[in-house]
Formats: structure tokens, sequence, C-alpha cells
């Protein structure tokens, strides 16, 4: 395929995905109105109602769609669920074309309009170009973006210029958080007859919690940093070069301060060092007004975001007895139980393979500057487990924005991101299938000499 001919392909493809943006747009509103919280047991009907949704799209566009039964799982009060099943989607057997395995969740994270939104977040809103709602970015949007490019070329009758895998999952939400429990009596009491004089479960979760990390962010658990690689010139150069606005991620944050000064320490404690976060407490009274009592049972749920060479069982063993050692201190006769229903390993990238080439001469196509090769803690768990399981390059291919808001109120995707992105996935295609080209003209040349 010549340069000359690619590029009237790519504007023949982009020009099909600007004149139907509004139908991409009624997709992503009839998604996000589907309450797929993986998180709580009662919406579990929603995710599989999702699931469903995403398979009927795939076999529209000539899919053989399988979704997997993978059975149930108990949840730490004792009940069992039906797990949602996994889709997997096959398009496209060319065995001159090369093969793309896409993997993608639709299921999402609470959200109710009381906790901060300015719109209902099932209901997709356009503000501003901004669209707003839960999944618009995280993780709904650019799993239609994906499935937009390809539908590109089959309603332009173009040949598919890869061949293509889909993985796509219901529970990626439901993963990964820490969960400690400390347990007093069999009821709740009044703080006015029995405050004073009983070891309170809440204050003991409360001393716990406070041991984990101090007010620089630092983690207090004793030996968590001792497996993290040394940062080497050649890494902190890198992080030099990241274009990086402190004062606007400040802004988009929308907090006064961050806990360090410069854009290289940011960057390092946000995307190269662990951190640690608490996320709540389970069974104390958190609704408006007043209501004297001592609960007899409390939860708080933290989690620990892992780097490359950290050890899953280490950090187990390490934050277990860090817990266990600070609540003995106490000398209280409530009960402590530390658990982790899940638990994921870092993942690392090698941005020099040739996925990453094509990805980025497609970036440098449709958005005219080439991009920033970044680190994250948000969690993938299947990256690692595709990287291992098939030996291939992995890659993460974002299409949201840093302020995106994915996780907290008021989610969205520009709708410049969500069209662009489409375009972005379908150059893509057309730069694998070029690189594979390539590559075999390349073998065939050698083998001939």
């Amino acid at each position: 395929m010549s340069s000359s001919s690619s590029s009237a392909l790519e504007m023949e493809i982009f020009q099909y995905i600007d004149a139907h943006q509004s139908d991409f747009i009624k997709d992503l509103k009839e998604w996000v109105a589907v309450e797929s919280d993986s998180i709580q047991p009662h919406l579990r009907k929603e995710v599989m109602q999702m699931m469903t949704l995403a398979a009927d799209r795939l076999a529209t566009l000539g899919a053989t769609v399988n979704l997997v039964n993978l059975g149930s799982h108990q949840l730490p009060d004792g009940q069992v669920l039906p797990l949602p099943p996994v889709l997997l989607g096959e398009l496209g057997k060319d065995p001159q074309n090369p093969t793309v395995c896409f993997y993608g969740h639709v299921d999402v994270q609470p959200a109710k309009k009381e906790d901060g939104w300015d719109t209902d977040p099932y209901t997709l809103t356009e503000i501003d170009g901004n669209l707003y709602g839960r999944g618009a970015t995280d993780n709904k949007g650019p799993v239609l973006a994906w499935i937009n490019a390809v539908e590109t070329f089959s309603v332009l009758k173009l040949a598919m210029p890869v061949n293509f895998k889909f993985v796509i999952e219901g529970m990626e939400e439901a993963g990964s958080l820490g969960l400690e429990k400390v347990e007093c009596g069999s009821k709740d009491l009044h703080s006015g007859t029995f405050g004073g004089i009983i070891h309170e479960p809440l204050l003991d979760l409360i001393a716990l919690l406070d041991s984990l990390v101090d007010s620089t962010g630092h983690i207090q658990i004793p030996g968590i940093y001792d497996s993290v690689a040394a940062l080497t010139e050649e890494e902190r150069k890198l992080y030099e070069s990241i274009e990086f606005d402190l004062e606007e991620h400040r802004n988009n944050c929308g907090v006064k301060k961050f806990l360090y000064g410069t854009k290289e320490e940011i960057l390092l404690h946000l995307w190269r060092y662990p951190s640690l976060s608490i996320h709540g407490i389970e069974g104390a009274f958190h609704e408006p007004g007043i209501k004297t009592v001592i609960p007899a049972k409390v939860i708080g749920k933290f989690s620990i975001r892992q780097v490359p060479n950290m050890d899953l069982s280490v950090v187990k063993k390490q934050v277990v007895e860090h817990l266990e050692g600070v609540f003995s201190k106490r000398n209280s006769p409530n009960k402590l139980k530390v658990s982790m229903p899940l638990g994921v390993k870092p993942w690392l990238a090698d941005f020099n393979d040739l996925l990453y080439k094509a990805a980025r001469r497609a970036i440098k196509t449709v958005f005219g500057e080439g991009p920033d090769f970044i680190r994250d803690g948000s969690t993938i768990p299947v990256a690692r487990m595709f990287q291992t399981v098939t030996q291939k390059s992995v890659m993460m291919l974002p299409i949201g924005a840093a302020d995106a808001g994915e996780h907290s109120q008021k989610e969205k995707i520009s709708r410049h991101n969500y069209i662009e992105g489409t375009k972005l996935f379908a150059a893509f295609f057309l730069e694998i299938s070029k690189l594979h080209q390539n590559l075999h003209e390349t073998s065939h040349t050698e083998t001939i000499n």
C-alpha cells in the first residue's frame, strides 16, 4: 500500500467518522444508560445486560461472539453471586493479515447524582463539547470507539487491514481493594450509655488507617519500598522531557496544592513509586444528621498501587504484620481481620516494540504530534496476564484526558476525543498492516538473498 493511497484511504475513513458523529454519540448514550456497576451486588443484572449489548453489537459486525460462563464468586459477607461472562469475539481470519487483540471492559464504578454530579450520571449529557456520564471515558466510550472504527471499514466495504480478536469483561472495576475489618460485639451501642468504657471498633480502625501513610504520602509499612528499583539517570531524563503543566493539573484536580513542588517529583510519585489510598469506612453512620451510636463492626477499605519488582505475597505479609502489630499495641479486646480479596501484579511495557511504532505514527496522523510514553497507576489486571500468556507486546492506547474524572463525579469524555479517538484506532489498524507488510517483504528479501 503506497503512502498516497494510504492517505486517500485515511481521508475516506475520517470523513465517514466525522459524518456519523451523532450516531456514535447515540450509541454511547445507550450504553451509559445501563447502570453496569460491578461493585454493587444488586446491580449484577445490569452488568449482565451490558455484556449482552456488547455481544450484540459485535455480532452485528459479523464477528463470531462467545459469552463464556465464569461461574460465581463469594463476597466477603458470604453472599454468592454469578460472575458476568467474558466476551470473546473474532472478526477476520486472513492468514496474510496480522491479528490485533483488543481488551476493554463495560462495567463501571458506582455513581449517584447526590455524590456531586451536575447531571444524572446514567444519562449522557453534552455540555460545552464534553460528554458527561458514568463510563463515558472508563471504559464504555473507548470500547465503542474501537468498535466504531472497525464498523467504519465494514460499512465502507473496505478490506479489513487486520484480523480482530475481542476480549471484553464486566468485572474490571470490582477488584484490587484491600479490606480490613474490626469487630467488637454483636450489636451497635448507645454512645451516651457505653461511650468511654469500651474499646470502640471505629477508634481502633481509625488508628489502624492512620498508621498506614503519613502526611507527606509516604507509606509507613516497614519494608514496602525495599524492592522498588532505583531511579536511573536515563529514566529521570524521560520524566524531564514529558510535557506536563503542574498548575493546570492542580486546577483539574481541584486541590490547593500537591505533596510535591516539581513536575519531576509529581510524575515520579504518580507513575513510578507505590502509593496507598484509603477509600472508605463501611459500618459507620454516614447519613445527614446525628446518630449517637457506637458501631459494633466497621470495615476500612484501602488499596496499594504496586510498581515493578514488588511481590504481591511479600506486600500482603508486610501489610498484615504491620496492622497486627499496631493493633496489638492498643490492647483492644476487639477482633481484627485483614483480607486482600484481589491483588494484581504490576506491569511494564516495552515502548520500543513495533506495536508502539505503529501507534506513534497513527497518533501523529490524527493529532498532528507524537505521544508521550508514560506510566500510570490505573489498574488493568489483564495487561500482565495477556503479555505472559501470549508472549506478545501489550499496549495501552487511551483516548481520554487527564481531567476526564474516571471513578469520580462528573466523569466525561470530550466529543473531540471520542471522535478523533475513533479515527486514531482506524489509523492504527492501517499502520499495523503496513508494518506487517514491510516485515514480510524484508523477511522474503532476506530469504531470497
